[in-house]
């Protein structure tokens, strides 16, 4: 009873202050109060409710039942909105604040919401090694059940509440991804809703086009009602690799062969500085010597890339073995280290000790309470990125990174794109290695202005033949935009499909400069 006293307390004290202070006064300068009083609570809330949901509705099948006539529903919306004139454009009717991305869709209300509510996992089948799943299921949802029958997913994107709908229509990676490419290309089947009410199931086999097209469009081709998923035998354990390595060429050159090398599970490179990376290897594993287990997903370790720094600062090499769940979501409870920049004192081991169960704070609720001007701020004086460029170019892409935004640490995750039609494919015929650049922070280069370092960061990738990922912010021109992507089917299919009049194109959807 006391604590719950001594919370109610804290919590009055805390609303007495937002009265003096002002809430955008409090939300902008001491953010982490509001987090820690409110948001994580919240959130753990939120996280009991949706994994008891997920567990019931799996153990009853009654998702299977119901999907049917949740998808007639979505079908029925459209057709209404036909038969109403087609005035606006659709869009789904998750609120913007729902998703993982920091942009906010203004569109949301300008649009013809379509509500879908599609997120259960309707099947395993471990003969076929497929899942079946609805486009709201979570990769939390997904490692929590495969995990407890003994399977995975070749790629499993590492934040908890990433979407199979968003990985898909956005994209996803994984430090698995040298073997099996991106989230798409381990997808063998999406359903949808096109813009005139049909249904549809493609496969590289039927409806091919659509079904190379669908990855990258973001919703703006059809609505994902279900998708396909290969899965493959789990193991309990990762046997990880940590090599501290220094200089430049000598990072580049261990994690491009590291890369190449098949018995890789899992590849990953975090970069502290210029010239200073651990590149971690692993591979999964029954077996663990108990000396070296490491639960990093137990809420009072330290915040895994915290304890990789000390790899580097004791310059040793080291090897531990995580359990499988726990390596998939080592970045989750630090938000990778976003949550530094909201809770300086988060890995405190005090902090981990009291209140580390209920980290992290939901990224959705953290964007539904920052406000207009916290928002303008985050957007001025913080990135969150991920450029895709061939591997060849590392070198040159870490210098670009840090002369123009120099944010660290650095994530490198490798991963290998195959020669197929659609948004985003190799200049070449041929395969070819890339590398996610992913920075998340706040940039330490000298008089930062967001759009004219970004616009010069976006110029070096598509010079190269690179990406970016269209969850970020992106000040690209629509003619610079169709520069780094390849959009001839997508238009043909727009055309065909009749998407001109239902959906907006993929520029106008994410872009700044179509935006404002």
């Amino acid at each position: 009873m006391e604590p719950a006293v001594s919370l109610a307390v804290c919590a009055l004290l805390f609303l007495l202050w937002v009265r003096v202070k002002g809430l955008e006064f409090v939300l902008i300068h001491q953010r982490w109060v509001f987090v820690c009083l409110f948001l994580l609570p919240l959130s753990l809330i939120f996280d009991i409710y949706y994994y008891v949901r997920a567990w019931v509705v799996f153990k009853l099948s009654s998702a299977p039942r119901l999907h049917g006539q949740r998808v007639r529903d979505i079908q029925k919306q459209v057709r209404e909105w036909k038969e109403q004139g087609s005035k606006t454009f659709m869009c789904t009717g998750r609120p913007g604040w729902l998703t993982v991305s920091l942009r906010v869709g203004k569109y949301k209300k300008t649009h013809k919401n379509i509500m879908i509510n599609l997120m259960d996992i309707l099947e395993v089948d471990t003969k076929k090694q497929i899942v079946r799943v609805e486009p709201l299921v979570t990769m939390g949802q997904v490692t929590a059940l495969l995990t407890s029958i003994g399977w995975t997913l070749p790629v499993l994107p590492e934040l908890d509440d990433l979407t199979v709908g968003g990985l898909i229509m956005g994209t996803g990676i994984e430090s698995s991804s040298h073997k099996y490419g991106l989230f798409q290309h381990i997808c063998t089947a999406y359903e949808l809703v096109l813009a005139d009410g049909s249904f549809v199931r493609c496969t590289p086999s039927e409806n091919s086009d659509l079904f190379y097209a669908v990855p990258w469009s973001c919703g703006t081709l059809g609505f994902l009602v279900a998708a396909e998923i290969r899965i493959i035998p789990a193991k309990k354990y990762v046997k990880l690799r940590f090599e501290p390595v220094r200089g430049l060429e000598a990072i580049c050159d261990k994690f491009t062969r590291e890369s190449q090398q098949p018995e890789n599970h899992f590849v990953e490179g975090l970069l502290y500085s210029l010239d200073e990376a651990v590149i971690m290897t692993g591979v999964m594993t029954d077996d663990a010597e108990p000396s070296k287990l490491n639960s990093i997903g137990n809420y009072y370790k330290p915040w895994f890339f915290k304890h990789v720094e000390n790899y580097l600062k004791t310059n040793q090499e080291g090897l531990e073995y995580i359990p499988l769940r726990h390596y998939y979501h080592r970045h989750t409870r630090s938000i990778f280290w976003e949550l530094q920049d909201i809770i300086p004192f988060g890995n405190n081991p005090v902090f981990r000790y009291l209140f580390g169960w209920m980290v992290p704070p939901k990224i959705s609720l953290l964007k539904l309470t920052q406000g207009e001007t916290l928002r303008k701020l985050y957007e001025q004086h913080h990135v969150v990125q991920d450029m895709l460029v061939p591997m060849k170019c590392l070198s040159q892409a870490v210098h670009t990174f840090h002369n123009d935004i120099h944010v660290y640490p650095i994530w490198l995750c490798p991963f290998i794109l195959p020669s197929q039609p659609g948004l985003v494919h190799p200049k070449g015929d041929e395969a070819e290695l890339y590398v996610d650049i992913g920075a998340y922070g706040e940039p330490r280069v000298k008089h930062f202005e967001a759009r004219s370092c970004m616009r010069q960061l976006e110029k070096f990738v598509r010079s190269v033949h690179g990406f970016q990922m269209l969850y970020a912010d992106c000040y690209m021109s629509r003619e610079e935009f169709w520069e780094m992507f390849d959009g001839s089917l997508y238009h043909r299919l727009r055309e065909r499909l009749g998407c001109q009049d239902a959906f907006p194109e993929v520029y106008d959807k994410i872009c700044k400069a179509a935006r404002h």
